[in-house]
């Protein structure tokens, strides 16, 4: 044990002095330097192939660029003041929790590829700082290993790439997979929710959220390739396979799936079918896991391809009178033809994600002659992202509630409204779904209309969720003004909602889309070949 951590010492050791030398001779793969001095020089981010410059030409681009900067450097500023290290950020207490002792770098590591991206040397060097000196995941506690693995081992993954192969982030990325691992070790290999760090031991036996057990798959698959340890894969695979297994058949609904599945029986334990909590990010990640292999793994794009046709074909609705697209819910698959139309937040991902599943990542324009199917998607995407700008277009502050029900009264008159929002789901969350469709839709159409309400939504944040003295707090009630507080600054607002808003206003060669993919927690990973 202790020749491996010296060997791990001194791979750190060279790492450090192989940058130092770089700095002389290729900036775009520098180190970050220890001040703040040289912010305007080198990059902290490597990519392939490297941007050609960090901010636009276009003058009110890069205005708004810098203002989105600045909104994360005061949402650090509040953290890092008032509880660095900790996991949660109650900013409106100063106050914080963890997840265990200690923590387990939720907020820093969730922070931690948004700051290389900025290039903020200062907050970089501190996040990294305290990864290696306080970061431990030997933790006598049980942790969500959804959340856990798209938060803190998607975000050292992706830092490891970023930083062109800092070993420190790949050690620290392969104890936590080694320690989540053990999760998958259950009879139908269909992972529990929950597993105690120290021990590997099962937590929260009862039934696993659906898009939770199939939304680590990419961080898995990634932590395979890069570490050469195939456990991760393998066991990734197993429970894509399972499911898609049970995609055809009741409960299941043409390649829509039940939101619960329980990890003994392998079965799926209730009928209720949704694109929003707990199902949401299994539809994601079908589209991207064939992204992300270089489309190598065409299975993943065939149950992409089912999954849209049965939300075309069972969940697409219009509400009236204005005719807004959006994805009702199925409460019992046995009846899958009474929907309630109600639409998570949540849902807003897709928009993007039906014009990704057309261009691949690449430009709308430069594709010729798109079949119907083709059309159609990008039609749905186009009108879903309309709608999930309403929902913020229609509140007193500009930001939508985590919630909204639909108007199904054929003869509504026109002066009626489309949608509403139960008292109980006027909250927000400060959620990156809605930005995140944004800034896609913006890169694969060019639409400045996806810009436009980017910054509508991003100047609504600032005036309604920002405290004077650092960090941003969400809303308990957003339909009123002034809105009602509340206490919380999720680690995805720094880790997606700001990363979003910034990549939506910076040059497009940024992380380009045919080249990486974003896991459901606005990581992004390269594209690689399977192992």
């Amino acid at each position: 044990m202790a020749a491996d951590k010296l060997e791990e010492q001194e791979l750190l050791e060279e790492f450090e002095e192989q940058h130092i030398l770089e700095d002389e001779i290729d900036p775009i793969k520098e180190k970050p330097p220890a001040t703040e001095q040289s912010t305007a020089s080198p990059l902290l981010f490597t990519q392939s192939p490297p941007p050609e410059a960090l901010h636009p030409q276009d003058p009110s681009m890069a205005e708004k660029q810098q203002r989105v900067v600045d909104a994360f450097r005061h949402a650090w500023k509040g953290y890092s003041n008032d509880i660095f290290g900790m996991d949660e950020y109650r900013p409106l207490s100063h106050s914080g929790s963890n997840w265990a002792s200690g923590g387990v770098g939720l907020m820093i590591c969730d922070s931690l590829d948004t700051m290389m991206l900025m290039n903020l040397t200062t907050e970089y060097n501190q996040a990294r700082e305290w990864i290696a000196t306080q970061l431990d995941f030997d933790k006598d506690q049980d942790v969500n290993v959804f959340e856990t693995t798209i938060r803190v081992l998607g975000g050292l993954l992706s830092a490891y790439h970023l930083s062109n192969n800092d070993p420190l982030y790949l050690e620290k990325a392969v104890d936590l997979g080694n320690r989540l691992y053990p999760a998958f070790n259950t009879p139908s290999g269909v992972p529990y929710s929950g597993v105690v760090l120290s021990n590997g031991r099962g937590a929260s036996p009862g039934s696993s959220s659906t898009a939770e057990a199939t939304t680590v798959q990419m961080e898995f698959k990634y932590l395979s390739h890069v570490s050469g340890d195939k456990k991760f894969w393998n066991a990734a695979e197993k429970v894509m396979d399972h499911v898609d297994g049970l995609s055809h058949t009741l409960p299941a609904l043409d390649g829509l799936v039940p939101i619960y599945i329980d990890p003994v029986s392998g079965q799926f334990s209730t009928k209720e079918i949704r694109l929003g909590s707990r199902g949401d990010s299994y539809y994601e990640y079908l589209l991207k896991l064939y992204l992300q292999t270089d489309k190598q793994e065409t299975r993943y794009r065939e149950r992409y391809d089912d999954a849209v046709k049965g939300i075309k074909k069972h969940l697409t609705s219009y509400s009236y009178p204005n005719k807004y697209l959006y994805f009702s819910e199925i409460t019992n698959s046995d009846y899958p033809t009474q929907l309630h139309p109600k639409m998570d937040h949540l849902v807003c991902f897709i928009g993007g994600n039906f014009v990704l599943g057309v261009t691949e990542g690449g430009s709308l324009k430069e594709m010729e002659d798109l079949s119907a199917i083709q059309s159609e998607d990008v039609s749905i995407g186009k009108e879903i992202t309309r709608t999930c700008y309403e929902m913020y277009n229609m509140t007193a502050t500009g930001l939508a509630s985590e919630i909204v029900y639909f108007n199904t009264n054929q003869d509504a008159p026109a002066d009626d409204a489309d949608m509403e929002i139960h008292r109980l789901d006027r909250h927000n969350l400060l959620r990156p779904e809605t930005v995140e469709t944004l800034f896609l839709m913006w890169r694969m159409t060019g639409d400045e209309v996806y810009r436009e309400w980017g910054w509508k939504i991003f100047e609504s944040f600032e005036k309604h969720t920002k405290l004077p003295e650092g960090g941003f707090f969400a809303l308990k009630d957003s339909t009123v003004d002034p809105p009602i507080k509340d206490d919380r600054m999720d680690t995805f607002f720094m880790a997606e909602t700001l990363k979003y808003l910034y990549l939506l206003f910076s040059p497009n060669d940024i992380i380009p889309l045919e080249k990486y993919v974003f896991n459901t927690e606005g990581h992004p990973l390269p594209v690689f070949s399977p192992i």
